[in-house]
Order: structure tokens, then sequence, then C-alpha cells
């Protein structure tokens, strides 16, 4: 199994730099399933080529020996059939693996002596000369184009084995050499083989976990979201295991997950979670963050705060001076308990954040006086039927200056293949808006209780169908 990587980026050299592995010299790294070896056949101020080999154990993959089994069998179903395999020979997830472990300075963007050339685009010249390719090449071509890359694909004749069948009875060879060629950042290279190579590759050596949602947002943090086939790349990494692969795509929409965070810092990849691109769920709190300062808001009410993800950001900005968090659910209020951490905070900061349990359709006179109240991701969550009732509390009854409401666009749900048609994003969610109904609604609620109502459009927005997610915000004042 080989993967070469060629530049003619001047000096050729700097690739060393790079890849942490110096050109004068052949390493070796024990792995798992085999060892994997990097040197240079080629290195030269004009042109530079690194090699990475992999050298596997057949035998011991399938015998259960290395620590990742590949197709593991169990012993008495084992035949000789299951010791004759492509693994030693073929570009597949071992090499994604490897990429990881013997490349995982490259592959997080880190280069100590000479940072600035980890951040610049440089070209690069990537062969594959055994790759599996089960599909056509037009799927191939479908994965990395959109990425920037030129690809010359050739297919692999077959085996001299099938020189005596006729000519029309003869298998179809799905293994091709492929040259793929970009001027791209090596880690956005390597990350972009780290992943699609194990799409192309039908047989994935890996047991599957949220170990492997984990690495999928590594490798694919920052081009993912946006690829045309991220649907299709999600399902197939995951060896087809659609209830990963819809956790993998949400958390790439919506938010990180700690425990992936958590891994991601066990494994040294602290550079990459840091300059992750950003997420649907951060570029909403940013943005309700923006209006409140804009305002002028002080005292902040965060209606339906679940875990205090706001709550968290705007007590980190001390141009406000009191937040209170209210949340029916005492579940979600103990986690944003922990979060804030308010049984370590000394008293002076203590007296400047609250948390309390409450419904938002009753009224409560712990609820007034404050100059804004946030009600982000809530609504949808409601009974159609207790709006008004929610209505009448917050506009009616508390009147804060300014209300800022979030919920999502139900019209956007066609970006997600994985949802059928008049399926909603949440278990939980009651119903889920378009446009003009959540703007109706808004008016309606503007008009009866004299405030003005803006609209602003958050995260992706496409032509047709909008944003994922939509905001409202009421001030006080309207004729």
């Amino acid at each position: 199994m080989l993967l070469t990587i060629t530049t003619t980026h001047q000096p050729a050299t700097d690739l060393g730099y790079l890849l942490h592995k110096h050109p004068n010299r052949c390493q070796s790294f024990p792995l798992s399933f085999g060892k994997a070896h990097v040197f240079y056949p080629e290195a030269s101020t004009e042109k530079c080529t690194a090699a990475l080999l992999l050298d596997i154990d057949p035998v011991g993959v399938v015998r259960g020996r290395t620590r990742h089994g590949y197709d593991r069998v169990r012993k008495h179903e084992k035949t000789v059939e299951h010791y004759i395999s492509d693994r030693p020979y073929v570009a597949s997830s071992f090499l994604s693996v490897a990429i990881s472990k013997v490349l995982a300075t490259a592959l997080s963007g880190r280069c100590t002596p000479r940072p600035e050339l980890a951040k610049q685009p440089i070209p690069f010249v990537a062969h594959l000369p055994v790759l599996p390719c089960r599909g056509d090449e037009n799927f191939l071509r479908a994965l990395f184009e959109p990425l920037g890359y030129t690809v010359a694909c050739e297919a692999i004749p077959l085996d001299e084995t099938f020189k005596s069948w006729p000519s029309s009875h003869w298998p179809s060879s799905h293994y091709r050499a492929v040259t793929l060629t970009n001027t791209v950042r090596l880690a956005d290279l390597l990350s972009h083989l780290s992943v699609l190579i194990p799409v192309l590759d039908e047989n994935k050596h890996e047991w599957l976990g949220k170990d492997e949602i984990a690495r999928l947002l590594h490798y694919g943090d920052r081009w993912l979201t946006d690829h045309p086939l991220k649907e299709q790349i999600a399902n197939k990494y995951l060896k087809r295991k659609k209830p990963l692969a819809v956790a993998a795509l949400q958390r790439l929409m919506e938010g990180d997950d700690p425990d992936a965070e958590a891994e991601a810092a066990a494994e040294g990849w602290k550079e990459i979670a840091a300059r992750k691109p950003i997420t649907l769920n951060q570029q909403r709190l940013d943005l309700v963050q923006q209006v409140l300062k804009k305002h002028q808001a002080k005292h902040v009410i965060d209606l339906g705060c679940g875990e205090g993800e706001l709550l968290q950001r705007l007590f980190a900005d001390k141009s406000f001076e009191r937040l209170t968090g209210v949340e029916v659910s005492y579940k979600a209020l103990e986690q944003a308990k922990k979060r804030l951490r308010l049984n370590e905070l000394p008293v002076h900061q203590s007296d400047c954040i609250h948390l309390m349990q409450g419904s938002l359709t009753y009224r409560d006179d712990r609820l007034q006086g404050y100059d804004a109240a946030t009600v982000i991701e809530v609504i949808e969550h409601m009974d159609p039927d207790r709006l008004p009732a929610f209505e009448r509390v917050l506009f009616e009854y508390i009147q804060p200056p300014v209300v800022i409401v979030t919920t999502p666009n139900s019209e956007f749900n066609v970006m997600f293949p994985t949802l059928t048609p008049g399926a909603m994003r949440h278990l939980d969610h009651r119903f889920e808006w378009t446009r003009e109904e959540f703007q109706d609604w808004a008016k309606g609620i503007a008009k009866r209780h004299r405030y003005d109502v803006s609209f602003q459009n958050i995260g992706f927005e496409d032509s047709e169908v909008g944003s994922p997610t939509q905001m409202g915000v009421f001030v006080k004042g309207g004729k």
C-alpha cells in the first residue's frame, strides 16, 4: 500500500519540514496492523517526493491479533479465502489510520520551525498506485473535484488469469491508479485523503462507534459541510450505518460534541479544534450577542435557556451586568449550573447570574425588569395551542424593550437528504415554520403589542430555500 506526495514548491525540500520527516532518512513506525515506512525517493530543491508505504500483516489482521481487526471472523468460520485479500496492496482505511498516526503533526496543520509554511497553499501531486473504486469513475471525480483537484484516473488491467476467458466474460476491475493535483495546504490534502479513501473502499476495517464520528468530524472539519456529496461521504465513511451518519452531519451543522472535543485533545488535535469552521449554533449565538450589544442591553433574561450555552457566552462579556436563565427542565438546569460553575463563583459574580425553573406560558413576577429577552430555538418545542399564552406572557405582561426569537426554517429541510418529506429536524419539535409563516406570526405580535420587528437569516443561505435558522428581533415602540 503506497501513497506518494510530490511538490515543486521552491525549495521543494520544505516538504520535510511540513511532514516533520527528514528527507535524508528512512523512518519506520509500528502500527497495530503492521508497519509504516516514510522515505523520499526524490529530494531536490526543484522537486521533492515523500512516500508512505504500509507493510500490512494480512494473517494477523484476519486472526484478530491486531487491535483493529479487519472484518474479524470467528475461528470456526475461517477459510483459506479469508487470508487472501487485497489489503496489503490497495489504499484503504488502513492508510487513513497511518496518516493520522505517522503524519499527525502535518495533519493538524502544525509546523513549528516554519509555521507560515503550514498555512500556505502549495502545489502538490498525490499518487495512489492502487485505489479501490467500487462504482464508476464519475463518483471518484465527484469526491475530489469539488475540492479543487485535477483527477487523473487509469483503470488497472486484470490479472493474466482471465486471459483464457472470452473477453465478454471478463470481470471488470474496480482498481484505479489515481493522481490528484491541487494547490492546497498539506493539512487539507491529508484530511481529504483520510476521509475520502475509506469512502471509496467498501471494506472499511474498523469497528464503528462514537469515536468514528469524532474522527469524521476532525478529518472533515474544514470542508465537509460545504461538500455537495457530504451525505454520501458520511454514510459510506461510517459503513452505511445511517444513525451514525445522521449524527455526524447534525454535529457538523449544529455544533460540537464535548466527547469529541475531549478525544481530540487527548490525541493532540488542539490546533484542529481551534481552527474549526464556525458552526450554525455558534453563528446563532454570535448574532444574538451582537444584537443585544447593538441595543445596549445590560440585563438579559434567556427564556428556555437549556443547558446555558448563551448565558455562558454572555457572562464572559463584561458589558452584560445581570443575566437570568429560565428553563422548565430540571435536568437541563442542572447541566446549566455545571456549565456556568455557579457553585464556584465568588459572591460579586454570583449576584450577576441566576437560574430558575419556570414555565414560559404563565405569568411570573421574576421575569420582569430586563432590558432584553432571548428565546433561542424554543418556540418550535411548544404545542401550537400554547403559543397565544406564551405571547401574552412575553409581549403583554413582561414587555421587555427588546425580544430576540430564533426558530428553524422548514423550507431549508430539503437540503437534508436524510429527512423524509414532511419530517422535522428533532423528535421534540411540535412544528417547524416556513419563512412566511414565521414572519406572519411575528408581524401579528408586533402589531398587537406595539413592537417593530425585523428579520434576519442565520447560516448558509440558499437563493431558493433561505437559511437553516430564521431570527426575528422585536423592539418596543412600534405603532
